[in-house]
Order: C-alpha cells, then structure tokens, then sequence
C-alpha cells in the first residue's frame, strides 16, 4: 500500500539518506543501528531508484539532533528539499532526522510543498496527505518527548549524586581527583604554593588587584590546567590575570567545599549557548566539608564580603571599594548625618596641595535636587588621625613586631614559590638531557630535535636561575639586622610613621579600616563627627568649621600694628627683614619681603614712609635748595659730611631732610670752600 504514494514524479527526483547517530560514542558502541540506517538503500532500490542517484548524507554522525545547527548534513537535506530536487527522505526513525519540533515541522513542511515523501522503518508518508503529516507531527511530538524523558533521567541521576556531593564536576587548577574519585590538592607543591600564595596575599592586601600586582612584581607565574584540545590535562604557567586572580577567590571550591548550580546555561536562537553566573542565594546544593581545601570556609566568606565591598567602588553606588590612592583618610566609610546616604570625595587643587572635601550627591545624581552637603576633608581626617593615634598608642611594640615577622614570612613565602620553579626548570632540563642521551646516534632527525630541545630547556634554566638570584639579593635587605633594628626602634614612635610623607595614603586607609567600621558626619555651625568603632564602640566630638579662605588670607591684625609702628623709622623692606628677623610669617608661612609690606599698606590704609616724614615737616632736596638759596648737590654733599640730616623713604636710597632754620645759611656763603667751622647749623629734632 505504502509502494502505491511512490509515482514516476517522484521517480524522477534523487533519494536522500541521512545517518546520524547522537554522540561519538554511540558511533562506536552502536554499530548495529548504524548498519540498519545503511540498509535502507536497499529499501529505496527496491522502490525504484537506482542505487547511483540515492545520496547518504552520514556526516552528522556523533552529533545531537536537539537543533539543526552543527548538522551540515541535515541543512544540506534541507536544502535540495527546497530547490525540488529531492524525491524520497529516509531515516531509520523521526529522532535520526530531528529531536526538535521546529526543525520536524519545517521539514515536512518543505516536502509537503516540494512533494517529498518521507520514508522510515515503519513506511511512506506524504506531508501533502492530511492523515500522513499528523502521523508525522505526532512521532516528531513524541521524538521530542522521548528527548525530554532522556535528559530528565540524566539530569535526576545528576541532581541525586550532587545532592550527595558526590558529582564529579572539572576540578579548577590546584585541585585533582585521585583514582577512586576523592578530591585533593594538587601533590604539585608549586601549583599549591602559587594558590596559597593568592589567598595570603589577599588577606594581607584586601584587594585582587593588589595581589595581582605582587605576582607580577616578583615575577612570579600562575598555574593554568588546559581543559581542551590535543595538550587536554597539561599544566601550564602564565603571568597571573586579575580575572583569573577573581576566579580563585571567587571559587568556593577551594574551601572546601562541594557547589552546584552556580551558572545558568540556555540555548540562544543561533543554536551557540550563552551561560551566566547567578547570585549565591540561587545555588542549589552548598555543602562544605566535603573535601580538602586551601582555606577554611570561614575565610572563604570573609573574601567574598570583602571582594563585595570592593566591587561597590566600581558600581553606581561606590559605597565601599578598596582603599585607593588618594589623601582622602575616609574614602569609602563615611556616611552623611542628614539623609544616610555614603558621602563620595572630590579633591581640588589649592596652593599647590590636593584637598580632599566629602561630598553627599546621592539626591542630586538621582533626583537631581541639591547637594545634601560638603564637609571639608582636612578639619575632619586631622581629628580621626589623632584619634587613631591615641587608639594605637598602647599596640604600637605588638604591631612592628607583627609586621616584621608578617615581612619575613611574605619574603619566604615567594622564595619557596621560585626556588620551586628553579627546581621543575632543572627537572625539565635533566628530563631533556637523559632523552638526549638515550637516542640512537645515528638516527639524526631524533637526535637533533631532542639535541634542540635540551638546550632549549637549559637556557630556561638560566634564565630562571638568573631571575632567582637577583630577586633572593633584593629581598635580603628587606630582613637583615639593620632593617629589623630600626623597625623596634620606630615601634615606640608610631605617631612619627604615621606622618611620615614617605607612607602612602592607601596604607594609612588599611590601617584605619581595622579600627574603624564607619564615620557619620553633619556640618551646620559645627562640624558633628560619630565614629564607630570595630567591634560596636563609638567616639563622638564637635569640630570648628574652618575660617574662609578670606579671613584665612587676612593679615593678622597685630602684625599690621607692628607695621604700623615700623613705617615710622623704615621704609618697606627694611620693615620686611626686621619681621623676618622676629620669626614673623605670612598665612602661607612665607617670609616677608617688600612687595608683601606695600600689600598690607595697601590693604590697611597705612601711611607710607614718605608720606610720614613729611607729614613731620621734612623736605627734599630741590624745596631745601630753595629754601636756603643753594644747589641741590649742595644740599647733597652737606648730607654726606653730617650737617644735614637725612631720612631715606624707599629702596632706591631717596632721602628727605630736615629744615634748618631760616637765614642760618647766606646766599654766597653755602658753597663748599666758604663753610667755616664755627658756622652754626640749627638742626631739627
């Protein structure tokens, strides 16, 4: 009956097999369903078609129908099905043309339109026959269906071993499962020790890109497990990535702990598969314990609340973050005493300083209302710091001994990491060496290629070598005697480190973060500062706003009376050398000179020199000429030999003199030979 749909129509059109099996196992294990699949040519010929115009489409063998893309044989079918040039399609069964409804459905489609039929195991069928193509549609529902029960069998005994922990999932690098399934460090000592050495680091710096930075200025490598291809399972060892640093502490596997459900995998319409990480809440299974690890899980989650806290420096909030390089001392842990919100920092540039101001523009960033207010940085980081010195005081000799032996272990720490690669470098090198010497001489294309290969590992040696001696040199002065004596020594002096210029802002920043969970402040007349301490303790005070940059600039008002009383008997610079002389200084804590002096007269409506003397009567040299009915350089020369008495009013030496009286100098007598000795001079004053 089935022989009936086939007609000289369809004759004339090509045969179509296609051969897939789901995956390469299959291929192999599954041989007999693979032979059935090539039999039915027999069944075509047996229909009609010569065997030369049946095509098999077998290059879909070992992969999955669930979607059409990755089938190249499949899309080709697809293909001469809408060009008209395909009579026949067979496949042993619907799940070998397609597990997937969309891709069945258009199938049949495309033959019902092209007039195609369609043959499996159980007979012909014409998509153009009403009764056919829902038999059809009905094995394409149930080949899907049986798809389903297949993947929910597996994904249950999945579900039911990671219920148990049990689930053998790729460990990450640092980890491997021994031959009866028991997951344990690496015996590699120098994966272990590269991995211990992210976690101490992290813990001391509290950042991943600190610890980042450490590998790369030590020169130290990271160990990195292929996962695929023809080196599947080598280690290699690369400079250290801040997102492969992310990885690690992010993993909670290296705690210990067995985790499943921590990525979200779904099929996007291209057929490629697109994965994303989903929140800590949404993991299915946590269990901790279950196997060895390099930390405690206690640690582990107090990395991953200190990588949040770091997080939030980059995000829209910013209300954390790891402490950075600016003087701002709070940067990431005040708050603002009128709406809660975390308070920002905005540095400015005054008089060649960098001034911090904390800043609440949480309402004018969302709601574009005003800025809640700035508290000036300076006036508060000086209170915290000297509160910090008083709470540091009794801890001081604890501390430097701490850090030194924190300095020593961290110095040990990365020359085990380097004498261990010294030491695979040499084993690599002997490796090489023994396969050398091993060859057969005469067989040279070996010989060479080992011979290349051994010197190319001892020049790895050297290097490494090299690199191993300059670095243990440049540690050493970190912990010699000297280095140690003059730690003790300055353990007493804390408040001397902690002002030192040479320590860098962000130091300061760990150290106060240790002893401090948060500042609240509000600024009206006063400054109001709440500090919580660690622990639940808290200190509160009351800081002066400080003067405005005017009232700051403004000359003190007795130094404007000591210039005052000064312009009496000096002109302007020598005013300026007597107050440098008394110690006296600007706002700016600059000297005085002239320019500074004839500013404050400006500024105070003080009287010059000039205008002083004569204000006293005195005169210059033309009015005294006048007066007395001489020259000018008469004038001038009884000024130099003392009978006149000069005042000088500037810098430039100009004088003004004191008036005798009238007649004591004749017309024709002044001049310079008829000055007798006993000539009476009234002087003034």
């Amino acid at each position: 009956m089935s022989e009936l749909k086939v007609t000289s129509q369809h004759l004339e059109h090509d045969a179509y097999l296609y051969i897939r099996q789901s995956t390469p196992r299959q291929v192999l294990e599954n041989t007999e369903s693979t032979q059935r699949q090539y039999a039915l040519r027999d069944r075509a010929v047996a229909l009609g078609w010569p065997l030369e115009r049946i095509h098999v489409l077998d290059s879909d063998l070992g992969k999955s129908g669930s979607q059409a893309a990755g089938r190249d044989s499949f899309q080709k079918l697809v293909s001469e099905v809408a060009l008209g040039k395909a009579g026949l399609v067979m496949g042993l069964e619907v799940s070998r043309l397609a597990r997937n409804s969309a891709d069945w459905h258009r199938l049949i489609e495309l033959c019902s339109l092209a007039g195609t039929l369609i043959f499996d195991e159980d007979g012909i069928y014409d998509p153009a026959n009403f009764n056919d193509r829902l038999l059809l549609g009905l094995k394409g529902t149930m080949s899907e269906a049986e798809l389903h029960f297949l993947q929910a069998r597996m994904r249950g005994g999945m579900l039911n071993k990671a219920r148990r922990g049990e689930l053998e999932m790729p460990p990450p690098v640092g980890l491997v499962y021994r031959d009866d399934g028991v997951l344990i460090l690496d015996p590699d000592t120098e994966v272990q020790t590269a991995i211990r050495l992210v976690f101490e680091t992290f813990e001391r710096t509290g950042s991943a890109m600190q610890t980042v930075k450490l590998f790369h200025d030590q020169g130290l490598r990271f160990p990195r497990r292929l996962r695929k291809g023809v080196n599947k399972g080598e280690l290699h060892w690369v400079r250290a990535g801040h997102s492969r640093i992310l990885q690690v502490l992010h993993n909670p596997r290296y705690a210990g702990a067995f985790v499943y459900g921590r990525v979200r995998t779904r099929r996007l319409p291209d057929g490629k598969h697109s994965t994303r990480k989903v929140p800590r809440s949404e993991w299915q299974f946590v269990i901790p314990g279950t196997h060895s690890g390099y930390i405690t899980w206690e640690q582990f989650e107090a990395n991953q609340k200190r990588l949040a806290e770091n997080a939030l420096g980059f995000g829209e909030a910013r209300k954390g973050g790891p402490a950075r390089e600016g003087p701002a001392l709070l940067q990431g842990r005040v708050l603002c005493g009128i709406c809660g919100e975390r308070m920002g920092v905005r540095y400015s540039v005054a008089y060649h300083r960098v001034t911090p101001t904390y800043v609440c523009q949480e309402a004018s960033v969302r709601n574009a209302e005003k800025v809640c207010q700035h508290v000036p940085g300076a006036v508060v980081d000086r209170a915290i710091s000297e509160l910090l010195l008083e709470l540091m005081q009794p801890m001081t000799l604890e501390i430097a001994l701490a850090v030194q032996q924190e300095v020593e272990a961290r110095i040990m720490e990365s020359d085990t990491l380097r004498r261990k690669h010294v030491e695979r470098a040499r084993y690599e090198a002997e490796l090489s060496r023994r396969r050398y010497m091993n060859v057969d001489p005469a067989n040279r294309l070996v010989a060479d290629n080992l011979e290349s290969e051994w010197n190319n590992k001892l020049r790895i040696l050297a290097e490494v070598q090299t690199q191993y001696e300059q670095q243990t040199k440049k540690q050493r002065l970190l912990i010699d005697s000297q280095t140690r004596e003059q730690l003790l020594s300055l353990a007493t002096d804390f408040p001397r480190i902690w002002n030192d210029p040479s320590v860098e802002p962000r130091e300061r920043k760990r150290i106060l973060r240790l002893l401090i969970e948060d500042v609240t402040l509000t600024k009206r007349e006063t400054i109001q500062v709440h500090v919580r301490l660690r622990g639940g303790a808290t200190r509160s005070f009351t800081l002066a706003k400080p003067l405005p940059i005017g009232q700051i600039r403004k000359t003190k008002p007795e130094v404007v009376a000591e210039v005052d009383q000064l312009l009496d008997r000096y002109c302007d610079r020598e005013v300026a050398e007597i107050l440098n002389e008394k110690g006296r200084r600007t706002w700016q804590n600059e000297t005085f000179n002239l320019k500074k002096i004839a500013h404050i007269r400006q500024a105070f409506n003080l009287k010059c020199r000039y205008s002083r003397l004569r204000a006293k009567g005195l005169l210059t040299a033309k009015e005294m000429s006048v007066r007395h009915g001489v020259t000018t350089t008469t004038i001038n020369f009884w000024a130099r030999k003392g009978r006149l008495q000069k005042h000088r009013y500037d810098n430039l030496n100009r004088c003004l003199y004191e008036p005798l009286e009238r007649g004591a100098i004749l017309k024709g007598q002044g001049g310079r030979r008829a000055w007798q000795p006993t000539f009476n001079v009234a002087r003034a004053g």
